[in-house]
C-alpha cells in the first residue's frame, strides 16, 4: 500500500470544520503541520483558538476521522497546540474580513442580513417562546439564523433553546454558541452571570451589552438575525432602534383587551424610531378541547386589533401574522430547551408557528444598498 500523498491529506483536513466559527481548519490556519511516516503513521498538530477549548475533543474526533479515511494512512495521532496572540490577531482580522475593530455587521448599507426585533408590550405573552421557535423553524428551511437574547432582566433564550455551553472568548472577539441540531447561533447576558444571578444595570450599561452583542460577537454571513426585546419600550428597544436602523419589529400579543393596548404601544415606538413593522403575532389564542371545540381563554380579536390599529396610526398595512393556541407542547419544549417546532412538529402550536416563519422567509434577503462591483464610466 502506497503512502498518502500530503496533498491528500490537506484535502482530508479541508473537510474539517471548526465547530464554533463553522469554517474549515485549514482555512482559519489551524493545520501547524501534518508528517506521515514511511509506514502510513500520520501525525497532525492542530492549533486551538484558545487554551482550554471547550471542543477539543471534537476537533480531535473529527481530525482523526478525516485523516483515517485517506487510503493508506494505518493510524492518526493528533497534537493540540494553543495559537500564539499574532496568529490570534491573524484569524480576528480575518474573520472580520479585514474590517474596523467594533463594527456592527448588521448596520452596514450593504448588509443582506435581515433582523426582527420581536417586541411586547407586557412580560408573560409568550415572546421569547415565539423568538426562538421562530427562529429554529427558519432554520429548519435553510436559513443561517442568529438569536440575540436582548431581555438583559429576563433572560430566558439559553434555557429554551437547550444550550449549556459558555461562548468562547478569541481575545475581544466572541464565538457564540451553536443550538443543536438547528445550527442557530445564541448569545445571552444569562450566558456570562454565574447561577441565575440577576443583573442590575441601567441605561448605559444595557446599552454598551447590547452594542457588544452586535459587535463583538462573530457572527458570520446570516441569513435572518432576531432580537428578543425585553417588554414595553424602554432603554434596549430605543438602542436597538439606532444600533440596527434597518431592524423590523414583530408585536407579540395575546387576545387579552389589556394585553392588546399595552401591546399598540410597543408596536407604535416604530413612528419615533422609523422601524418598519413587520407585523402582529397573537399568541395564546385559544386552548382546543378533546372534542376539537375551542375555549378562547384570553377572549378573541386582540391581535387583529392590534394590527388594526397600528395600520391606522403609521397609515401603511400592518399585517396579523398568525395566531399560536395555547399548546401544553410549547411549554414543555421550551422547559427542556427542545423547541416545540422540532419536538412536537405536528402540534397546533408549531403549525401556526412554521406558518408565520415562511410568511416572513418569503420576504428574503434584500438588495438594497448592496455592493454590486459595477464601476461607472464616462463616455463621450
Amino acid at each position: 500500500m502506497s503512502v498518502p500523498s500530503t496533498d491528500a491529506l490537506h484535502a482530508a483536513l479541508a473537510t474539517v470544520d471548526d465547530p464554533e466559527i463553522h469554517k474549515p481548519i485549514t482555512e482559519l490556519g489551524m493545520v501547524e503541520s501534518v508528517d506521515v511516516t514511511d509506514d502510513g503513521h500520520v501525525r497532525v498538530s492542530v492549533l486551538l483558538t484558545v487554551p482550554g477549548c471547550p471542543l477539543k475533543d471534537r476537533i480531535t474526533k473529527d481530525v482523526t476521522a478525516a485523516v483515517s479515511a485517506v487510503e493508506g494512512v494505518t493510524g492518526v495521532d493528533v497534537h493540540l497546540g494553543v495559537m500564539t496572540d499574532e496568529q490570534r490577531g491573524s484569524l480576528r482580522s480575518q474573520l472580520r474580513g479585514g474590517g474596523t475593530e467594533r463594527e456592527i455587521p448588521f448596520a452596514r448599507p450593504d448588509s443582506l442580513t435581515t433582523i426582527y426585533a420581536i417586541a411586547s408590550g407586557k412580560g408573560g405573552v409568550g415572546k421569547s417562546s415565539v423568538t426562538v421557535n421562530l427562529a429554529v423553524a427558519m432554520a429548519a428551511q435553510g436559513l443561517r439564523v442568529g438569536v440575540v437574547d436582548a431581555d438583559i432582566y429576563g433572560f430566558s433564550v439559553p434555557r429554551m433553546l437547550g444550550i449549556t455551553q459558555a461562548p468562547t472568548q478569541l481575545d475581544d472577539m466572541i464565538l457564540p454558541p451553536v443550538a443543536e441540531p438547528s445550527g442557530v447561533k445564541v448569545i445571552s447576558i444569562g450566558m456570562f452571570v454565574p447561577s441565575n444571578q440577576p443583573v442590575v444595570w441601567r441605561g448605559p450599561m444595557l446599552h454598551r451589552a447590547v452594542q457588544q452583542f452586535l459587535a463583538d460577537v462573530y457572527w458570520g454571513d446570516l441569513d435572518v438575525l432576531l432580537l428578543d426585546l425585553p417588554p414595553g419600550t424602554g432603554d434596549i428597544a430605543i438602542s436597538v432602534a439606532q444600533l440596527l436602523p434597518g431592524s423590523e419589529l414583530i408585536v407579540v400579543t395575546t387576545p387579552q383587551l389589556a394585553a392588546a393596548e399595552v401591546a399598540e404601544r410597543a408596536g407604535a415606538i416604530s413612528m419615533q424610531t422609523h422601524q418598519r413593522l413587520a407585523g402582529v403575532i397573537e399568541n395564546m389564542s385559544w386552548y382546543e378541547l378533546p372534542d376539537g371545540t375551542r375555549q378562547e381563554l384570553f377572549g378573541s380579536g386582540g391581535g387583529q386589533s392590534v394590527a388594526d390599529s397600528l395600520s391606522r396610526s403609521i397609515g401603511a398595512p400592518v399585517p396579523l401574522l398568525g395566531q399560536v393556541p395555547l399548546d401544553v407542547t410549547l411549554r414543555e419544549g421550551g422547559d427542556q430547551g427542545r423547541p416545540v417546532v422540532v419536538a412536537a412538529p405536528d402540534s397546533p402550536s408549531a403549525t401556526a408557528l412554521r406558518g408565520i416563519a415562511r410568511q416572513l422567509v418569503k420576504r428574503g434577503r434584500g438588495l438594497a444598498g448592496r455592493k454590486l462591483g459595477i464601476t461607472p464610466t464616462m463616455s463621450r
